[in-house]
């Protein structure tokens, strides 16, 4: 699991999350996209604290207009049908991430934005 946070101005929010809780932003330029570490990594990238959670961040535009949590799945479209068999729905199919994975966003029943993730 991770967040996103949308941006208006990338840089500006950089700033203020690097300075305000020294969370580490490296730029991913290929993705379009700053990976977020809140907490020290393992070998595979994901939080090494239990409990804790890392993330991007990323110019703010549809689907992802507010904070977003990510969910990974198995296999992203069986969870896309699950998600509309279950009365949600697709925003973005399934895409892939250069060779790391995809991802794919749902809105839940209640209107809420859910990012989902599959690994490669």
């Amino acid at each position: 699991m991770h967040f996103e946070l949308p941006a208006d101005d990338v840089e500006r929010a950089r700033t203020f999350y690097t300075d305000t809780f020294g969370w580490q932003l490296d730029d991913m330029p290929e993705l379009d996209y700053i990976w977020v570490r809140t907490v020290a990594t393992d070998d595979r990238g994901q939080a090494a604290e239990p409990g804790a959670i890392n993330g991007g961040m990323t110019a703010r535009q549809d689907p992802v207009t507010g904070p977003v949590i990510t969910i990974e799945v198995e296999d992203i479209d069986t969870a896309l049908a699950k998600v509309v068999a279950c009365g949600g729905r697709v925003v973005q199919e399934r895409a892939a991430v250069g060779t790391m994975g995809f991802t794919a966003y749902i809105a839940d029943t209640e209107g809420n934005t859910i990012g989902l993730w599959q690994n490669a």
